[in-house]
């Protein structure tokens, strides 16, 4: 099968890349390379170098297309707060425009990079997949905008998709060879990774004053390369849908357990061998407190279960990437 990959050069997108390839799929990518890096893909992998809203960039990416994985867009809670017209139109529109282009080729087959941020502030944790939606901040409410209009065509006839909610990626590929490079960098355990290596001057917490165990946030924390391999599953879960199959489908990945922004320092450190320098600051606005994933839908629908739990293994694989590659990608990546 050949698949389109928008926003395969960046972090995700890069890992689902090697993944489609290693299963035997055939694999295009269209990105802008705003975030994303050349080098974090096969030479052999086609790229259209181009914005997602060029109707002249996205004609030339599907053509021959048989199906899509959409990872491009907008990821940053905080500059979603500040900037929230941006993330409309790149999360929003801009994806509005890829649905027409699939329509246009007749691709049916869609699977999202979509996020727990839908959700908002937990009423439950864990949280499953039929808690309220109630997203606390443009990045969550334009994921969401997308999912609703997913289900819309869905209900029309015009495709079939599966939303991924993620929770936290973290992580490095296994091989060393793919591993994040977002600039400037928004995760927590790059950054944690870089102040203890000395890359960066330290680590800002953004709150110490929740309602959590040691005051500080709780999140899942999923491998890159277990994100991945739930990309191609739900691939084959969409091509196995019958006509009697739901057209839209939401699945959450995650493990299942919560670490606090504490416990991910002490994690860096003990792997990097290093103190990572701290300081706290206040809130984020947008940031709920404790965000822990129910996984038993993505068990039982996609056959999916994260295959790695434990946090040190994800931040050892982060640490390797970070000394062999400390300027990244490079700067004409």
């Amino acid at each position: 099968m050949k698949v389109l990959v928008t926003g395969g050069a960046g972090y995700i997108g890069s890992h689902a890349v090697r993944e489609l390839r290693d299963a035997g799929h055939e694999v295009s990518v269209l990105d802008d390379l705003s975030q994303g890096h050349r080098k974090a893909l096969p030479p052999e992998v086609p790229l259209v170098r181009g914005d997602l809203g060029d109707a002249a960039s996205l004609a030339r990416a599907m053509a021959g297309v048989d199906a899509v994985m959409h990872f491009a867009g907008l990821l940053s809670v905080a500059d979603s707060m500040a900037d929230p017209a941006s993330y409309y139109r790149t999360n929003v529109v801009k994806g509005l425009a890829l649905l027409e282009a699939m329509s246009a080729t007749s691709v049916r087959d869609i699977v999202f990079s979509s996020t727990c941020a839908v959700y908002g502030m937990p009423v439950r944790v864990p949280m499953d997949e039929d808690h309220p939606r109630e997203p606390i901040n443009p990045y969550g409410a334009t994921k969401l905008a997308f999912e609703r209009a997913l289900a819309d065509h869905g209900r029309a006839g015009s495709l079939r998709a599966v939303a991924l909610r993620y929770f936290n990626a973290a992580g490095c590929h296994p091989d060393g060879s793919l591993g994040e490079d977002h600039r400037p960098e928004v995760h927590i355990v790059p950054r944690a990774v870089d102040a203890a290596l000395g890359l960066a001057e330290g680590l800002t917490i953004h709150g110490e004053d929740y309602d959590t165990p040691d005051g500080t946030c709780i999140r899942d924390y999923i491998h890159v390369q277990d994100l991945a391999r739930a990309h191609v599953l739900a691939l084959e879960f969409l091509r196995g849908r019958t006509a009697e199959g739901a057209a839209f489908q939401a699945f959450n990945l995650g493990t299942g357990r919560g670490r606090s922004v504490r416990e991910v320092i002490q994690a860096v450190e003990r792997v990097a061998r290093r103190a990572v320098p701290v300081r706290v600051g206040p809130r984020r606005p947008g940031d709920p407190p404790r965000l822990v994933a129910a996984v038993e839908r993505g068990r039982r629908g996609l056959g999916f279960e994260a295959r790695q739990v434990e946090l040190d293994p994800m931040v050892e694989s982060a640490v390797r990437w970070r000394r062999d590659h400390p300027q990244g990608y490079g700067p004409a990546s």
